[in-house]
């Protein structure tokens, strides 16, 4: 794997961007009509409002954002998961959304750790607190 943050900084904007943008499609012009769902605001609120939380952070490059966006992540990795069994006639779409949410997972933790190990972020081990 490539020790550049800037690698993961760009793995992750790629994925961010392009997750945005096929969440706002698929609830917006490709959901299934046979499929039940929340009127189209509630649905856009409920869907692109956690992707908005972490965008000041992305843009900025702070490692921090970058740790903490991943448990946001986990929501559309789930939902991806569930939809590939709930819903089979969606199923290339929730092959989609696992993949971008998992660029988007791998560039995160890269430029987390990356990122914050060069900024001397991290948590201490216990050997070295006794020190």
């Amino acid at each position: 794997m490539p020790q550049q943050p800037s690698f993961y900084r760009v793995l992750t904007q790629v994925c961010y961007w392009s997750l945005l943008i096929f969440v706002v499609l698929w609830h917006s012009l490709l959901q299934s009509d046979d499929i039940i769902t929340l009127p189209l605001s509630l649905a856009l609120l409920f869907w692109v409002v956690p992707l908005l939380l972490p965008l000041p952070g992305l843009l900025k490059g702070k490692a921090y954002t970058h740790a903490w966006f991943n448990f946001i992540l986990m929501f559309y990795f789930l939902h991806g998961l569930t939809a590939i069994y709930t819903h089979p006639q969606e199923f290339w779409y929730a092959v989609i959304e696992l993949l971008l949410t998992t660029g988007a997972f791998i560039g995160a933790t890269g430029y987390a750790r990356l990122q914050g190990k060069a900024q001397g972020l991290g948590l201490k081990k216990k050997s070295e607190e006794k020190r």
